[in-house]
């Protein structure tokens, strides 16, 4: 039992090295473990070379096409639609006010309608950026891409970087949510 804990651990370890003396020192002092077990058999070194390995089989030409203007602007689109649909699901009975997601062109719109209210907030695709703008058109914020070195695909808000849900939160949180 001793042996098998103690084969466990990691030799490089300090805290491995410190836990398997403690397991250790009675069978020793009792006579018993007459030679050191090896504390680890698999070399890092090759858990390191797996990992490069893999690495060098990112298909990074696949994820960066991902990382275009339209394709960002179409999984927002889609993921703006199930918020729609979550909210909407979210209204009382017999709510007077409907949340709703509309093509115009181009652009997509975000729209609350009630019996005298209509607001809504446009997403459009521009050359170098996807433009956020309320009802009124007035702009709301910008949102352009980076392509990381670790490879993902990362939204820019005002030079922040910003997963998807935050984007669409920036962009939605107000309409749907003002007081209804």
């Amino acid at each position: 039992m001793v042996m098998m804990l103690a084969s466990s651990f990691h030799h490089d370890c300090p805290a491995s090295l410190v836990l398997g003396r403690m397991l250790l020192w009675p069978a020793a002092k009792l006579g018993r473990l007459t030679e050191l077990p090896t504390l680890w058999s698999e070399n890092v070194n090759d858990k390191v070379g797996k990992v490069e390995k893999d690495k060098s089989t990112f298909d990074w030409i696949t994820e960066r096409s991902s990382c275009s203007l339209p394709n960002v602007f179409k999984k927002l689109r889609l993921q703006a639609e199930e918020d729609v649909k979550t909210r909407n699901a979210l209204r009382p009975n017999n709510s007077p006010y409907k949340f709703s997601v509309a093509d115009t062109g181009g652009d997509f719109t975000v729209l609350l309608e009630a019996k005298d209210v209509h607001r809504s907030v446009i997403l459009s695709l521009a050359e170098r950026a996807i433009l956020v703008r309320d009802d009124k058109g007035n702009p709301m914020f910008e949102v352009t891409l980076t392509f990381t070195e670790e490879g993902e695909c990362r939204l820019n808000v005002n030079g922040e970087e910003r997963d998807f849900w935050q984007v669409r939160r920036m962009a939605l949180e107000e309409l749907l949510f003002r007081g209804y």
